[in-house]
């Protein structure tokens, strides 16, 4: 899993085969919650890049999915997104991460 530190997401998609992106905001709470529960799945699908985009700090990053609410999960596969929901319940997360491999 990585956290950026620099607005290049739109990288980090082209090089790997399958991303989910978690859009944050340090003041989300929301985002706070969901951050353990992201990570867990991280670590569930290895082959799966996990990111955590702050939406405010990196605008590049933002426009590669609709982010009008926090958080945002959304999935790209090949270079493309594929989808987003923005949940702050794990089976709705899952269920968009379970998409992806599929």
């Amino acid at each position: 899993m990585i956290e950026l530190s620099e607005d290049n997401l739109e990288t980090l998609i082209e090089q790997n085969k399958n991303v989910i992106v978690q859009y944050a905001a340090g003041w989300c709470g929301n985002c706070r919650i969901m951050k353990p529960k992201f990570k867990k799945l991280a670590a569930e699908y290895p082959d799966i890049l996990f990111v955590i985009a702050d939406a405010e700090k990196y605008p590049e990053s933002r426009k590669l999915a609709t982010v009008d609410n926090l958080p945002t999960f959304a999935s790209f596969e090949d270079g493309a997104f594929k989808s987003q929901t923005q949940t702050n319940k794990f089976d709705v997360l899952k269920e968009l991460v379970e998409n992806a491999v599929s």
